[in-house]
């Protein structure tokens, strides 16, 4: 297999404008992802920063933000340390359903990884499992 790429869709109960803010805007993405330096706009680079500052190195994540159409798509570069610096790409895709929201996302890049692949995947799989569902109850 080649392909190392997650996907991603969930519905949320609230209207994509809605949605859009807590993928960009630094408190909200506090609420179910992690803190932001800064809002997610294109061309900027971003750091997620941990909920213990104290460190000596606050990112937790960061990456740069390569397209911003609000309230629809955004795509950033992403890593963090246990990915040793390999950038993966996160894109975002919203959409009206039915009176809410459809949140695609697809996280690619993976297969290019020197380590271990599957477990990159299968983590990054629970973890985005774990956001969604408070992205769900926050965005609501």
């Amino acid at each position: 297999m080649t392909d190392a790429t997650l996907t991603k869709t969930i519905f949320i109960n609230a209207a994509p404008e809605r949605v859009w803010t807590y993928l960009v805007e630094p408190d909200k993405l506090a609420r179910w992802f992690h803190e932001s330096d800064k809002m997610l706009d294109a061309g900027q680079d971003y750091a997620l920063l941990r909920e213990n500052k104290d460190k000596p190195d606050p990112k937790m994540c960061w990456g740069r933000v390569l397209v911003s159409e609000p309230p629809h798509r955004l795509v950033y570069t992403f890593t963090h340390a246990f990915l040793g610096g390999h950038e993966t790409e996160v894109a975002w895709q919203l959409e009206e359903a039915f009176g809410g929201a459809k949140l695609t996302l697809v996280h690619s890049g993976f297969e290019a990884f020197a380590g271990d692949v599957f477990d990159m995947l299968t983590s990054h799989d629970k973890g985005w499992d774990q956001h969604f569902t408070r992205l769900r109850v926050v965005a609501s």
